[in-house]
């Protein structure tokens, strides 16, 4: 078969496929815990949920713009008023279906052939293989010190001719590092400054812990005409819990806005109508429910990282906000692939590679499931890795023994 060049590059995302792994073991009545899953499990906003099904018994499900309807692009003006404090005009706004394919065709609108793309490493599975899509190359960057928060100069020693955007993702999928707000109004007067397109993958800014709050990268930005070049993402997936309703959002300046459209009028269309509605009862109704599931969510961290610092070989991170951490095991398999299949075979625990995210040896848990999941899971990983661990576990009325040294 002859397969384009792009195709070839391409590899299937690693947390869709170990999600569906996990759904044919449970199928099959295996007792399998998802740590690799990024979606919470809370319910979606009732308002969302009526707001569809209003629309579903209207029988008007039809064809819309290919940027959005006006009401859900009514709500997104007014929540990035509200949290961003920055007014757009509906020229300004494009709705997706999912902040994914809004990462796609922004990606898709401003590169060239060979142009670079920058981010930090760890980095979101999917940034690497967008960039290839449109012809680009993804420059990973590692912060020089090794952690996961990255400083100016990491990024200013990989910027070349070559370089046409910067991808920042903060809280950050997978590490949960929020960057510092020095490191945010560095990056943002950085690429003013060259020239850079700037994308704020913001998708988890509302997740965060600790008493932080969401950093604003407009109020560093010097240019706000519409000639700049930073470009917000973000969506109703993660913050509402509404995975399956595929509904994100560009700002940006009109023009991008305009060819972003044009490219997804031919790809796609616009979004579900459904779920365009959907969406936008969500972000005017009442924000309880994101506040609801940032506590669920800072308890369930706060219980997974006790867990691991359990183990005497796991280094691990405390997470300032999403739904993952990105714990070290390099001590007990430096192969990450290797070891998240063993942990499948012999406990039945999905967790994530970690050079999937760019670090090898690491491997992306999520405590976005019940506290039970968390726990179990932990102790299920404790017992396959640690070699003082005793040689049977039983998993419900099922016997596990130990197999290996």
């Amino acid at each position: 078969m002859s397969l384009s060049q792009i195709a070839r590059s391409i590899k299937g995302s690693p947390t869709l496929a170990l999600t569906e792994k996990a759904r044919i073991l449970r199928e099959k009545g295996d007792p399998v815990i998802h740590l690799g899953g990024g979606e919470p499990k809370s319910r979606a906003p009732i308002e969302a949920i009526v707001a569809a099904a209003n629309n579903l018994n209207s029988g008007e499900v039809r064809y819309c713009a290919a940027d959005g309807i006006p009401e859900l692009k009514a709500a997104i003006i007014r929540y990035m008023d509200e949290h961003y404090h920055r007014k757009f005009a509906p020229e300004n706004i494009i709705a997706s279906s999912g902040a994914k394919q809004s990462v796609m065709i922004a990606l898709q609108a401003i590169l060239n052939p060979q142009e670079e793309v920058i981010f930090p490493v760890p980095h979101w599975v999917s940034y690497p293989d967008m960039v290839k899509l449109c012809g680009g190359i993804p420059v990973p960057v590692l912060a020089e010190d090794g952690s996961f928060y990255p400083r100016i100069q990491d990024i200013e020693q990989r910027v070349g001719s070559y370089t046409k955007a910067v991808i920042i993702n903060s809280p950050n999928n997978p590490s949960g590092a929020m960057y510092s707000e020095e490191f945010i109004s560095d990056i943002v007067q950085f690429c003013e400054k060259r020239d850079l397109y700037l994308i704020m993958d913001d998708i988890y800014h509302r997740l965060i812990f600790d008493g932080k709050k969401p950093i604003n990268c407009y109020d560093y930005a010097k240019d706000k005409s519409e000639n700049s070049k930073l470009i917000v993402i973000n969506g109703v997936s993660k913050q509402y819990a509404m995975t399956g309703f595929r509904i994100g959002w560009t700002a940006a300046n009109k023009k991008l806005v305009e060819v972003m459209a044009n490219i997804q009028g031919h790809q796609t269309g616009g979004p579900s109508v459904v779920l365009q509605k959907a969406g936008a009862a969500a972000l005017n109704g009442i924000q309880s429910d994101v506040e609801n599931l940032r506590v669920t969510l800072e308890n369930n961290r706060n219980v997974m990282i006790d867990y691991l610092n359990s183990f005497e070989g796991v280094h691990v991170t405390k997470p300032d906000g999403t739904f993952y951490c990105f714990a070290d095991f390099s001590n007990y398999e430096k192969d990450s692939t290797k070891l998240s299949n063993f942990l499948i075979d012999k406990v039945q625990v999905v967790t994530v590679p970690g050079i999937e995210f760019g670090m090898e040896g690491y491997l992306r848990l999520s405590y976005c499931g019940g506290i039970k999941d968390v726990r179990e899971g932990i102790e299920r990983m404790k017992w396959a890795l640690d070699p003082n661990s005793p040689n049977e576990l039983y998993i419900g009325d099922r016997k596990l023994v130990r197999d290996w040294s």
